[in-house]
C-alpha cells in the first residue's frame, strides 16, 4: 500500500511540474510573440522615419525648383483620392499597384463589414472621390488632419512597366494619342495609320528606345505635360509641398501595405490582396536599356533624378556603361 501511495504521489509531483512546465512555456511563447511585435512595430517607425527623412532633405536642397513645379501644376491634388470615414487620404501613381491600393480604399469607403479586397471586379479607376472636389477650406483641413500615405517604386522599372502595358499590349487609346505621335516621329513612319489594328497589320511597333526617345524630346512636354503613367512620381504626389505620414515601395509592397493597416489599427479587419508576379523586375531592367544609347540612358536618368533621390533608390550605376 505504501508503495501505491508512494507512486501516486510521484505521478501527481509529475503532473504537477508538467502543469507549471507547461504554463511557462506558453506564458515565453506570449512573451515572445509580444517583443516580436514590439520590434516589428519599432522597424516600421524605422523604415518610414528614414524614407521621411530623406524626402526632406532632398526637398531642403532644392526648395525653389519643387515650389516651382507645385504651382505650375493647375491641378496639383488631382491624384489624392479621399476617405472621410477613416480620414485617409491615398496619392495613386499609376504603375504602382495602385488598382490593389484603391481596392483597399474602396472597401474602407463601403464601411463594415469590410469586403475582401480580393473580391472586387469592378472598375476601380474612377470610384473614389479625388481632392480637388472639395472647397479650398475643406482641402487645407483634410490635407492638415488626415493621414495622407502614397505608395513608389523604381522609376526605372515603372518606365518599363508603362511601356509594356500600354503600347506593347497594344492599347487602341494609347495608339491614337501617343502611339502615332512616336512613330511619326522616331518610328520611320511618316503617316502612321489611324488604327491601332492597321498598324499590326503594316507590322508597325513601337519600340522601347522609340518610347524612350519621345520622353527625351523636348516637344513632348512643350506640348503637353507627361501622361500620368509615365510623369515623375512627385510631379503627381508633390511630396514636398504636402506632409505624407506612411510611404511604401513597390518593392516590398505586401509588408508595406499590411504595415500601413496595421498604422491604421485595421490589420485584424481587413485582407491585404495578393499581389500579381511582377514581370518587371529590377534584374531585367539592364536587359531592356541594351537598345537605349548609353547618352539617352544618362539623360534619362536625369529627367527622373529627383524621383531616384526623393524616394532611396539607388542611380542605376549598371546602365551607365555599355
Amino acid at each position: 500500500m505504501a508503495t501505491c501511495r508512494g507512486l501516486r504521489g510521484l505521478r501527481g509531483q509529475l503532473m504537477f511540474y508538467g502543469l507549471l512546465m507547461t504554463t511557462f512555456l506558453m506564458m515565453l511563447h506570449r512573451y515572445g510573440q509580444n517583443i516580436s511585435k514590439e520590434l516589428k512595430e519599432k522597424r516600421i517607425f524605422q523604415v518610414q522615419e528614414e524614407r521621411k527623412q530623406r524626402i526632406k532633405e532632398v526637398c531642403d536642397g532644392d526648395k525653389i525648383n519643387f515650389y516651382k513645379q507645385y504651382i505650375m501644376d493647375d491641378k496639383p491634388y488631382h491624384h489624392l483620392l479621399v476617405d472621410d470615414m477613416h480620414g485617409l487620404i491615398y496619392c495613386y501613381v499609376p504603375k504602382v499597384a495602385c488598382t490593389n491600393l484603391k481596392r483597399i480604399m474602396l472597401v474602407l469607403k463601403n464601411g463594415e463589414p469590410y469586403e475582401d479586397p480580393a473580391n472586387i471586379s469592378i472598375n476601380v479607376h474612377n470610384k473614389l472621390p479625388r481632392l480637388t472636389t472639395f472647397s479650398k477650406n475643406e482641402i487645407q483641413a483634410k490635407l492638415k488632419h488626415y493621414t495622407k500615405f502614397l505608395f513608389v517604386r523604381d522609376p526605372f522599372v515603372r518606365l518599363i512597366s508603362a511601356y509594356r502595358d500600354k503600347f506593347e499590349r497594344l492599347d487602341e487609346h494609347f495608339y491614337t494619342l501617343y502611339g502615332r505621335i512616336i512613330l511619326h516621329l522616331f518610328g520611320n513612319s511618316p503617316f502612321p495609320p489611324k488604327h491601332l489594328n492597321d498598324a499590326i497589320r503594316l507590322g508597325l511597333n513601337i519600340s522601347f528606345h522609340n518610347f524612350i526617345k519621345y520622353l527625351l524630346d523636348s516637344r513632348t512636354e512643350k506640348k503637353q505635360p507627361f501622361e500620368p503613367h509615365w510623369r515623375q512620381m512627385y510631379r503627381l504626389c508633390h511630396p514636398c509641398q504636402i506632409e505624407y505620414d506612411f510611404i511604401g515601395h513597390q518593392e516590398t509592397l505586401q509588408e508595406d501595405v499590411q504595415c500601413l493597416l496595421q498604422v491604421l489599427k485595421l490589420q485584424d479587419d481587413l485582407k491585404v490582396p495578393p499581389s500579381y508576379d511582377n514581370v518587371t523586375s529590377l534584374d531585367s531592367v539592364q536587359s531592356w536599356f541594351r537598345t537605349v544609347p548609353l547618352k539617352d540612358r544618362r539623360k534619362l536618368y536625369k529627367l527622373y533624378e529627383k524621383d531616384f533621390m526623393l524616394f532611396g533608390y539607388r542611380k542605376p550605376d549598371e546602365l551607365s556603361t555599355d
